[in-house]
C-alpha cells in the first residue's frame, strides 16, 4: 500500500524517473508510472512529466501540489489491481473539489510496470549507453528519453566548486577536473578526475548532451581543454576569464588549428549576463546559461561568443 506523501515534498526535486525506476526494478518491486498525457490552459508541468510510486517510494511531481495526494490514492489501488487509469483534474473532472490554483486542465495516466517490463529495461539499457529511447505509455503517448546532460567543470577556485556543486545538484551528471590535484574532492555528488585536460575530458567524454565548463585560471590549461572541447560534440564550452585577453587565447587557438566555426562555439565570458561576480552567482550564470541551451537545442539568443555583447569580465 503507498503511504501518505511526505509533508516537505523532497520527492519533486527529482525531475528524471529513470533512477526511481531502477531503483524499484533492482528491488523486484512493481512501479507505477504517472504520465501528465495531455494540459488545458498552461499548467506547471509539461506532458510528459511523470511521478513514480512504489511501496513506501515516491519520486517526481505533477502539480507542484495540488493533485499529488490525489494521485497518489489511485496509484495505490493501480498497483493492487494493475488496471491503469486515467484522471482528468480541472475543467470535466469528476472531482471538482480538487483544483489547480494556475486554473488548468490536466490529464494523467497512471500504468503499473512490473520489474521485468521489457520496455523499461529498454529504456534503462539505452540510458547507459547514452543513447535516446522510445517508450510508449498504455494509453499510447509515444515518449523520448534523452541521455543524461554531462557537466564538466575544469578549475580548482571557488567559482569552479560552485558550478561543479550546483551542477550536481541540479540534475547534472558532473565531473570536476584538477590536473595534479589533490587525491580526494570534497564535493558530494561530483565525479573527480587529476589527470590532463585532453585525457581526462576524453575520458568522460564529450557527446551531444554535455556541456563543459573551463574555469582553470592558467592559460595553458585551458588552452588545452578548449583544443579537445571546441572540435567536439559538446553543444556547450564555455571559458571563464577577462575579455581583454581573449584575443591572445583565441589566436593561439587558431594557431592550434582550431577552426572559425568551432570559435563561434565559444561561450566567453562564461555565463548568463546576471551581474553578479561571487562564486554562486557565476556558478547560478553558467549552470543557468547550460539549462537554456539544452532547452532551446542552441544558441539563447547571443551572437558568436567572442562578439557577445555581454560586458560582465568573467
Amino acid at each position: 500500500m503507498i503511504q501518505a506523501l511526505p509533508d516537505w515534498p523532497l520527492y519533486g526535486l527529482a525531475d528524471d524517473q529513470r533512477p526511481a525506476l531502477r531503483a524499484l526494478r533492482a528491488a523486484g518491486e512493481p512501479a507505477v508510472m504517472a504520465t501528465i498525457v495531455a494540459l488545458g490552459g498552461g499548467g506547471p508541468r509539461p506532458v510528459g512529466a511523470q511521478m513514480v510510486f512504489g511501496r513506501d517510494f515516491v519520486s517526481g511531481f505533477l502539480s507542484g501540489g495540488c493533485v499529488e495526494g490525489d494521485v497518489a490514492l489511485h496509484a495505490a489501488a493501480c498497483l493492487e489491481d494493475g488496471e491503469p487509469l486515467r484522471l482528468v483534474y480541472g475543467e470535466g473532472s469528476p472531482w471538482p473539489d480538487i483544483r489547480l490554483l494556475c486554473g488548468a486542465r490536466i490529464e494523467i495516466e497512471l500504468q503499473r510496470l512490473l520489474p521485468d517490463d521489457a520496455q523499461v529495461g529498454a529504456v534503462l539499457a539505452a540510458m547507459d549507453a547514452r543513447r535516446t529511447a522510445g517508450f510508449t505509455t498504455a494509453g499510447g503517448l509515444s515518449l523520448t528519453y534523452e541521455p543524461v546532460w554531462k557537466l564538466i567543470v575544469l578549475g580548482a577556485d571557488p567559482t569552479a566548486l560552485a558550478a561543479a556543486t550546483l551542477g550536481a545538484q541540479s540534475g547534472f551528471e558532473t565531473t570536476l577536473i584538477r590536473p595534479r590535484g589533490p587525491i580526494a574532492c570534497p564535493l558530494a555528488n561530483v565525479a573527480y578526475r587529476r589527470d590532463e585536460p585532453a585525457q581526462a575530458l576524453s575520458a568522460v567524454g564529450l557527446d551531444a548532451w554535455t556541456a563543459v565548463a573551463i574555469c582553470g585560471h592558467d592559460m595553458d590549461i585551458d588552452h588545452a581543454a578548449l583544443t579537445t572541447a571546441l572540435p567536439s560534440d559538446a553543444p556547450y564550452v564555455g571559458l571563464l576569464g577577462a575579455r581583454r585577453r581573449l584575443g591572445e587565447r583565441l589566436d593561439r587557438l587558431r594557431a592550434a588549428g582550431i577552426t572559425e566555426s568551432q570559435l563561434q562555439r565559444l561561450r566567453a565570458p562564461i555565463g548568463l549576463d546576471l551581474g553578479g561576480k561571487a562564486p554562486w552567482e557565476i556558478a547560478v550564470a553558467v549552470v543557468g546559461e547550460v539549462i537554456a541551451v539544452r532547452h532551446a537545442g542552441g544558441p539563447v539568443g547571443r551572437e558568436a561568443a567572442y562578439l557577445s555583447p555581454v560586458s560582465t569580465d568573467r
